[in-house]
């Protein structure tokens, strides 16, 4: 009877892989509509007996702006055109750092972080981080740079119930995401450590000096250029690592 049943679980197991890797490469074409952490945000209302209306409008990547693209790669994962799904440089600063008994510091990059909050649900856990590991591998190998910055754009949580760069850009500025300036891209990014404790529309001091900093990066990478190195290399449909 072991025996058996590990074979069922093993085939499930498989199954399971097989259906992800299925949705993931799917998914390379198709906007998804919606996240798992937007699940969570809702359910997490309806708990504390709060109204919680979502906020999200695709826009796909040529109507995204250059300044927000290249605000959160500088903000948040400035190695996002050199590697594949993991910086193992920031992990291992990261861990030294947890060690030494200071604060908790995270080392995600972006492709994790649209794995985590597009599949996953949010927490500290083993088994969240080996199904965010697998389904980071999974976009890195079916999805062009330029596909995971674009799902992380329309996804990414900026405020309570707001999510995506055109639902912040009107809710914060009150213009859509195509019509964002310099200023308002880098106070977007600066807030994307804690969304829905900081504003980007109303700054506190902390933000305002975040921003500077990002468009300061934003410079050294070498502004909008730096965008051509996300370009794919192979036709679209073909695994970029071939």
């Amino acid at each position: 009877m072991l025996r058996a049943l590990t074979r069922r679980l093993l085939k499930l197991l498989l199954w399971l892989m097989l259906a992800s890797a299925l949705l993931v490469l799917v998914l390379r074409w198709v906007p998804p509509p919606g996240t798992a952490l937007m699940i969570e945000r809702k359910i997490e209302s309806w708990g504390s007996g709060q109204s919680l209306q979502l906020k999200r409008q695709w826009r796909p990547w040529n109507e995204l702006p250059d300044h927000l693209k290249m605000a959160v790669i500088a903000a948040e994962d400035q190695k996002f055109a050199e590697h594949w799904g993991f910086d193992m440089n920031a992990i291992q600063a990261a861990l030294a750092h947890n060690q030494s008994g200071g604060s908790l510091r995270g080392a995600s990059t972006l492709s994790q972080q649209v794995a985590k909050n597009l599949f996953l649900w949010s927490g500290r856990s083993w088994l969240r981080k080996g199904l965010e590991a697998w389904f980071t591998a999974l976009i890195e190998l079916f999805w062009s740079k330029e596909r995971i910055l674009e799902v992380y754009l329309n996804s990414v949580e900026w405020g309570d119930g707001i999510f995506g760069a055109e639902a912040a850009a009107q809710h914060h500025f009150g213009v859509g995401a195509p019509y964002l300036n310099r200023q308002q891209a880098s106070q977007l990014a600066a807030v994307l450590p804690n969304p829905r404790r900081w504003s980007a529309g109303r700054p506190n001091g902390y933000v305002i000096r975040r921003a500077a900093w990002i468009r300061q990066q934003m410079n050294q990478l070498g502004g909008s250029h730096y965008l051509n190195q996300l370009k794919p290399r192979s036709p679209e449909w073909w695994p970029r690592w071939l």
